[in-house]
Order: C-alpha cells, then sequence, then structure tokens
C-alpha cells in the first residue's frame, strides 16, 4: 500500500467521514471492496490467460 503513516490514514478517514457522512460509509466501503474484488478476479484470469498461453507455446515448440 505504500509508506502511510498513521497521520496520514487518519487524515484519509477525516476526509472520508466529512465527504460521506458516518452514513454514506459503510456503503462506500462495500462497493470500494466489490471493485477490489472485481480487479483481482480481473488480474488473475488474465495472469491465468498468460500461463496457458505460454503452456501451448513451449507444448507446441516441443
Amino acid at each position: 500500500m505504500g509508506n502511510l503513516g498513521f497521520q496520514e490514514i487518519l487524515l484519509i478517514a477525516v476526509v472520508v467521514l466529512v465527504l460521506f457522512g458516518g452514513r454514506k460509509i459503510p456503503e462506500f466501503m462495500r462497493g470500494l471492496g466489490k471493485g477490489i474484488r472485481e480487479f483481482n478476479d480481473a488480474k488473475n484470469n488474465v495472469k491465468k490467460e498468460i500461463e496457458e498461453g505460454i503452456k501451448e507455446k513451449d507444448q507446441a515448440a516441443q
């Protein structure tokens, strides 16, 4: 995640609280979690396809 210290994380949390309010934060976090999950799934699918392509290329070369 980088080199975020306690003060930076606290500042981010305060900004999020001010922008979204206390009631919207759980909804925002669910959406953020879903987005991260979808990104990781897509990343894993691309990685899997690349590895399969490399295997196919190696098998064809033999």
